[in-house]
């Protein structure tokens, strides 16, 4: 009998994809089931760089938190995988941290200067790859829906821009507006060159039925095989037929770093097996040698005293206590996490906001240039012009 990969979106659509045969590939746990309940646990393809991913979505939120329930034997032509609903009533992943009073001191050392924001922006505008066959850094933006992936894009072109203006399009917090694969070139005050860094923008991972995004889309983002422009369909996975595919991605095609976008005020909603799929998909992406950070966002929204004042962000006991529980849900070290601050019903810019949003951007870069680092044979020149 043929199996068939489905999977529901709560809205009960559904759909069946065929999975690309290829070398065979070994499963492991993917989400830990609810106590008590009758399902058994679900598989995630554990691959290599070079290996077939299994084609279903990722995630299935928001209004309903989503498991998965059986996936078939390792190389089976059609891998067999149903989403079921859990009890609203489940206990959330974390908690928010009641008030506390701010700490003495800031947790990280950081200059809010008009000088220092002139600083960060020369630096970010001279950068230059060390790797001489590339001109630009390419960095793919992962996040949830709604997390604030296409919200960063337009406040960091803001900064350059001197005053704000919405780039990316920018959804409600129930649907991601994003839908295909853009890149946006950072570009600095008119005439001048633009900068070295290209921020791509993909549709938000969950939000229903329109999504559709796999682990396998994702991995051939990086990979450089994705057309830009291309739009992401649940019954239409990435395959080497699809228009526009890059059958040999160069270096300049690939994804050189991976933010990974993190809603401070969202943790409460984020199913518990979210945790799970995102370290296991940290796990792949490094496969590939890609190094990751992650940004988190609405940073303003947990921390009554940072609405106020930007500057007061690392001495938040909230916010600091927040970075490690995000580090905890990413399986990542809190020195890879940065705090920030994206522009929403602003009209006009903040010289506090516009330094956490650049030293966002810089820390970005900073492991952008270990991947070039890791790619180039001979380092030669330095990386800033």
């Amino acid at each position: 009998m043929e199996k068939r990969n489905k999977c529901s979106f709560g809205s009960g659509f559904i759909f069946a994809t065929p999975i690309p045969s290829g070398p065979s590939i070994s499963a492991k746990p993917a989400f830990s089931m609810a106590a008590g309940a009758k399902d058994a646990p679900s598989t995630l393809t554990d691959v290599s760089s070079t290996e077939i991913v299994e084609n279903k979505p990722l995630f299935t939120f928001p209004g309903t938190l989503a498991k998965p329930a059986i996936s078939t034997a390792a190389g089976a032509k059609y891998a067999l995988s149903t989403v079921t609903d859990v009890s609203s009533t489940e206990r959330p992943l974390f908690a928010f941290p009641a008030a506390q009073p701010k700490l003495e001191s800031q947790w990280r050392d950081m200059d809010w200067t008009e000088e220092q924001k002139t600083s960060l922006m020369k630096t970010i505008s001279s950068y230059r790859p060390i790797c001489h066959e590339v001109t630009q850094a390419r960095v793919l933006l992962l996040g949830p829906v709604g997390s604030g992936k296409s919200s960063f894009v337009s406040s960091v072109q803001s900064v350059f821009n001197g005053r704000v203006t919405n780039r990316a399009m920018v959804g409600s917090s129930l649907t991601s507006f994003t839908k295909k694969l853009q890149s946006f070139h950072i570009h600095c005050q008119k005439g001048e060159d633009p900068t070295g860094l290209v921020l791509c923008d993909i549709v938000g991972l969950g939000g229903g039925e329109m999504t559709g995004l796999t682990l396998y889309d994702i991995l051939s983002v990086i990979k450089g095989h994705v057309p830009e422009g291309h739009k992401f369909s649940p019954d239409q996975p990435v395959r080497s037929e699809t228009v526009g595919y890059v059958k040999k991605p160069s270096l300049k095609d690939k994804i050189h770093c991976v933010a990974f976008v993190v809603d401070a005020s969202k943790i409460l909603t984020y199913p518990k097996g979210l945790s799970t799929t995102f370290q296991q998909l940290r796990e792949h992406i490094s496969e590939l040698g890609v190094h990751q950070v992650a940004l988190l966002t609405h940073v303003d929204q947990i921390c009554p005293e940072t609405a106020k004042d930007v500057t007061k962000v690392y001495e938040s006991r909230i916010i600091r206590d927040m970075m490690s529980k995000v580090g905890a849900l990413l399986g990542m070290s809190t020195s890879y996490i940065v705090p920030v601050k994206n522009y929403s019903s602003e009209l006009d810019l903040d010289a506090s906001t516009d330094v956490l949003l650049l030293s966002a951007v810089d820390h970005i870069l900073q492991y952008a240039e270990l991947y070039f680092q890791d790619n180039t044979p001979q380092h030669t020149g330095p990386k800033i012009d």
